[in-house]
């Protein structure tokens, strides 16, 4: 029974590991990650929704770019 369980967890193990091997970017897909529609604020109209959303809760008028919150405790 013990041998059974140490061959089952070697086993769990190195399907583990092999699951790991293929992390990481290829060179060949270097260049579809480079493309502007791949980056992370490729969308100006998204970007705009998000600052509009973040000073609208925070009741800043700048958005990130200003210090403080509406309720005057700077």
């Amino acid at each position: 029974m013990r041998n059974k369980l140490v061959k089952v967890t070697a086993l769990l193990v190195l399907v583990q590991l092999a699951g790991c091997s293929s992390l990481g970017v290829q060179p060949w897909e270097r260049d579809l990650l480079a493309k502007d529609e791949m980056a992370l604020d490729a969308d100006g109209n998204d970007l705009g929704l998000d600052d509009h959303i973040y000073f609208s809760k925070e009741a800043t008028s700048g958005g990130r770019a200003f210090a403080g919150g509406g309720c005057g405790c700077n």
